[in-house]
Parts: structure tokens; sequence; C-alpha cells
């Protein structure tokens, strides 16, 4: 019964694991078609937004069985309420990349307002966080995860500094308005990828030291 229950562990993680890249494929994808100004890449990434919904209901299923069946304790335990909450964090990181899809569909219709500096350093670093907080889940790395708790920082200013340069477009001329509009809402959607991450992040913490380090910062 043990071995039958630790094999159906190790077939939730792959579950999960799955479900992280498929993810990151999108944030990539994501990132290609606006510099590309690829709108066929951005209805794609919204059409396969129905993949990773379907894994995170099936994860979720399976973790409900696993705890009504198995009754787990301590760190199995742990291991599947985590997982179950890593899979909803993934699952909305993945409705970003489509709200990214989105607004690069739109903004194709029109000119490039300006060379993309400060979206492509967010996306790259948003989407490091995610590769990293997938990977202190896999190796049960709690100082990794850490390191993305503190990492979120980075993205919050660049956040910033993007709504201030896209602010003084909008001042200087109103033709910009809507452009800029839509990439302050693509830089906002990275910066809330990146909380996704953190919280990814913060779970693994738990998971690892069943230590409860969200709403901590001394803790990150």
């Amino acid at each position: 019964m043990q071995r039958f229950f630790d094999t159906e562990l190790r077939d939730l993680k792959k579950q999960l694991l799955l479900m992280g890249a498929l993810v990151e494929s999108q944030l990539q994808d994501a990132l290609q078609s606006l510099i590309m100004r690829n709108s066929d890449l951005a209805i794609r990434i919204v059409e396969h937004d129905v993949s990773i919904d379907r894994l995170d209901v099936e994860i979720d299923e399976v973790c409900l069985r696993l705890l009504a069946l198995h009754q787990p304790a301590a760190g199995d335990l742990r291991f599947i309420t985590t997982t179950m909450k890593i899979s909803m964090e993934l699952e909305r990181m993945s409705d970003l990349a489509v709200n990214i899809a989105e607004r690069v569909i739109e903004l194709n219709r029109e000119p490039q307002l300006k060379p993309y500096i400060d979206i492509p350093r967010m996306a790259e670093w948003a989407s490091q966080m995610v590769r990293e907080c997938l990977d202190a889940f896999v190796n049960r790395d709690a100082e990794l995860a850490r390191k993305v708790c503190r990492d979120d920082d980075f993205i919050d200013g660049l956040t910033e500094q993007l709504f201030r340069e896209l602010l003084s477009f909008m001042l200087e001329d109103p033709r910009t308005i809507t452009r800029s509009t839509r990439l302050t809402f693509i830089g906002k959607y990275y910066e809330r990828i990146a909380d996704h991450a953190t919280n990814v992040a913060e779970l693994v913490v738990y998971m690892v030291e069943g230590k409860i380090i969200r709403h901590m910062a001394t803790e990150h």
C-alpha cells in the first residue's frame, strides 16, 4: 500500500512539473509575440490556456483523492496540500500570459509605440523566478525559494520605472494613451506573475521546513 502511495506521489509531482513547463512555455511565447509583433503566436497562447486549466483540475482531483484515501501526515500531507496550491498559482500565471497575449493582439493593430526595453527585462526576470521556484520545489531547496522571494523587489522597481516612462508618453502626446495603457497593463501582468512565483516559493519553504513565511518579509 505504501509503495503504491509513493508511486502516486511521484506521478503527482510529474503532473505538476508538466503544468509548470507549459506555463514557462506560455510566458516565453508571450514575450516573443510582443517583440516579434506576432499575433498568430498570441492567439495560440489564448487557445492553449484550456490545457493548463484541465491540468489544474486533474491535479486537484488527485490531491483530494490521496487525502481521502491515505490520510497522509507530516511531510506527505504538506507535499499534497502544497501541490494543490502551487497548481492554483500556475493556473493564474497562465491566465496572465493570456492577458499579455490579448494586449499584444490589440497593440499589433497599431504602429509600435517605442522600442521595448524594460518589458523584456521584466519578462525574463519573471520567467527566471518561475523557473527557480519550480526548481526549488523539485529539489526541496528552501534557500533557492527564499532567493525567489527576495527577487520580487527588482521587478517591482521595473514596474514603477515603466509606468513613469509611459506616463510621460501619454502627457506629451494624447494619441499614445491607448498604446501606453496597454503596455502599462502588460508590465503589471508581469509583476503579478512574479508575485505568483513568490507565492510558490513561500509554499516550497512551508513544504520543506513546515514554516509559514507568508506576510513575513524578515523570513525572506
